[in-house]
């Protein structure tokens, strides 16, 4: 259904445009003759050419666009070529009148489309249409509601939609929505009209704005109902959209029995504030509802979670039945007495805002336009895009040195694309964990620009960015999917340091390990570890929860223990083997769950599951 946008990156395109010579200010595009331009047409070589003659003045204000689009036209993989034509020249691109007035598209030396100049009126009209013309599987162009319910019904329990209105194609939003479609084309399935009764028809009354819509299509099992729909409330720009789709991503709802100035989610990240529903356990379920009620309502505005005032640590107020916590760094939580919905959103709503950046006078004339600044990881990267980070202390991989090295040793990897804002937010973070790790580690920190090497990316099996991945001698390559922070990718590669599930070999060793003493070093990185018991003859058992294990490894430190004495550990903690102890050292407490005709994937569930109720990062 949805074919990776990645791999146009990766195939390369070029893009020639045809027009009169102009002698402007187009220094940053190189000069070419055709006979050398068409010389260095290769596959995976991405070229955008414009053939010129001399003697007409008359596209100078296209010339200027274009020479604008150069460089996010390369951000994409598509370079930038200025052809110089003589009269003596034969080729079509240098030929009649009217041909000097169009644009074409090619992949490799395949004419792909042609576009009239004046449909290219400025910098995004360019950039949109040459990624709409290329993302044709990953963006469905659509006039009718009919077309609309159609897509919607053959994804209910598939994928989820992200689905936008436009006033017109070649616009600032198109372009927006085609840069999105870009990175996570893959991910969901992009519509895109231009069709204002189609705007009408899903019940949307400002129509004369863009705008983007999330389907929760995904999770909607039964064809007759109807997939959820969430409105970006912020203006449709690129930066919005990512910042849009991360919340979309998020859990709707979570659990949590920690003091709320401790938590920490994608919510603050992005700059968006959280809303806690305190409840305690005689209530806890229907206070759950009407948490999950405020979490659609909240949904891309604020993150909203379950606060277990019975595990809590921390005093709350006794009346205190809602906390709210502001995203601004040291900003105290506010605990507050609400008992209607409504008061809850207003409160949200009145109190969030997206911090502006104040440019300085001495910025130069490139910086981006603050106008769309909004998104807190770009405004990260902008903030500090003059910093020189120390890369030196991790390693560049190419296509040439990356197998030797991985072979070599132990290595994690780091797959990212230069062009986008959360790879290089990222990037900072992993710098910061090579500091930390300087002298300390036996695992050597490389990175891969995806921008500059896509085909090791994509035989990487590595189509979204950015991504960690840690490669060990003999082993298949483990994907890092946690938080994209320092501490959470530490908390990875320590965890990694230990091959699980562990052997335990007796019962005294198991004890140990229960009470945290056995790898007490890894405690503040796993406060728990979870034991398999089995007795030796169940061996479909065993190999499903080490299959378990090592899916589990870099989140929490399990280990397997299957001598002719299991009995005595499943007498004491009242676990019927087969069975999984789960020890919370925190707590000093010992949960005992059956595992009888658990498969791998049951075992990681039920590990998750236990997990998620104390432990919001997992």
């Amino acid at each position: 259904m949805m074919c990776s946008s990645y791999n146009i990156y990766r195939v390369g395109i070029s893009f020639v445009i045809m027009c009169i010579f102009y002698k402007s200010a187009v220094d940053s595009l190189s000069e070419l003759s055709p006979q050398k331009y068409f010389s260095t047409l290769q596959p995976g070589k991405a070229s955008l050419a414009y053939f010129c003659q001399a003697d007409s003045p008359r596209t100078s204000i296209f010339l200027e666009e274009l020479n604008e689009a150069v460089k996010p036209l390369q951000d994409f993989g598509i370079s930038v070529a200025k052809v110089n034509c003589v009269k003596e020249e034969t080729s079509r691109y240098c030929g009649k009148e009217e041909d000097l007035m169009k644009v074409y598209l090619f992949r490799g030396n395949i004419l792909l489309r042609e576009f009239p100049t004046d449909t290219l009126f400025d910098v995004n009209a360019i950039v949109a249409h040459v990624l709409f013309a290329l993302l044709f599987n990953e963006v469905k162009y659509i006039t009718t509601a009919e077309d609309l319910q159609s897509i919607e019904n053959s994804l209910k329990g598939k994928a989820n939609i992200a689905f936008s209105y436009v006033r017109a194609i070649g616009t600032p939003e198109h372009r927006a929505v085609m840069e999105a479609a870009f990175v996570y084309g893959t991910m969901y399935q992009f519509v895109l009209t231009t069709e204002i009764a189609l705007l009408e028809s899903i019940g949307t009354e400002a129509i004369e704005n863009a705008h983007f819509y999330f389907f929760h299509c995904k999770q909607v099992l039964d064809l007759t109902q109807q997939c959820r729909r969430t409105l970006m409330e912020q203006p449709l720009a690129t930066l919005n959209i990512h910042r849009f789709i991360k919340t979309m991503e998020a859990p709707l709802l979570t659990e949590v029995a920690e003091d709320p100035q401790q938590v920490s989610t994608v919510h603050l990240q992005l700059g968006l504030p959280l809303v806690f529903i305190v409840s305690q356990q005689a209530t806890r379920e229907a206070d759950r509802r009407t948490a999950e009620w405020v979490a659609w309502r909240l949904l891309g505005k604020a993150g909203v979670l379950l606060l277990l005032r019975d595990s809590l640590e921390v005093d709350i107020p006794q009346h205190t039945n809602v906390v709210f916590r502001r995203a601004e760094e040291g900003a105290s939580v506010e605990f507050l007495v609400l008992h209607d919905i409504d008061l809850i959103i207003s409160r949200v709503e009145s109190n969030t805002h997206i911090e502006e950046i104040q440019e300085d006078e001495d910025e130069d004339m490139e910086s981006p336009d603050m106008d769309i600044q909004d998104d807190e990881v770009a405004e990260t990267v902008y903030r500090y895009r003059k910093t020189q980070l120390p890369l030196e202390l991790t390693v560049e991989l190419t296509e040439e040195t990356f197998n030797a090295t991985v072979v070599a040793s132990d290595s994690i990897v780091l797959f990212y694309a230069g062009w986008q804002a959360v790879s290089m937010a990222f990037l900072q973070s992993y710098i910061d964990l090579a500091i930390k790790l300087k002298g300390t580690s036996t695992m050597l920190l490389t990175r891969v620009n995806c921008a500059d090497w896509s085909d090791l990316c994509t035989k990487q099996n590595v189509t979204e960015f950015p991504v960690v991945k840690m490669y060990k001698e003999g082993k298949h390559p483990v994907s890092y999917t946690g938080m994209l922070g320092t501490e959470n990718l530490l908390k990875f590669i320590l965890l990694n340091r230990i091959s699980c599930p562990v052997n335990i070999t007796s019962v005294q060793e198991a004890e140990e390990y229960l009470s945290g003493e056995l790898y007490k070093d890894l405690i503040p990185y796993s406060s728990v570890s979870v034991l398999g018991l089995f007795s030796p003859n169940m061996t479909r058992a065993k190999e499903d929860f080490t299959e378990a294990g090592n899916y589990l490894r870099g989140c929490v430190i399990t280990g397997i223990y299957s001598e002719e004495d299991a009995l005595t550990l499943s007498n004491k903690y009242a676990a019927t083997l087969p069975a999984l102890l789960l020890a919370r050292h925190k707590e000093g407490e010992v949960e005992s769950i059956p595992l009888a005709n658990s498969r791998a994937q049951d075992i990681v569930q039920i590990v998750t599951n236990a997990l998620l109720e104390t432990f919001v990062s997992i």
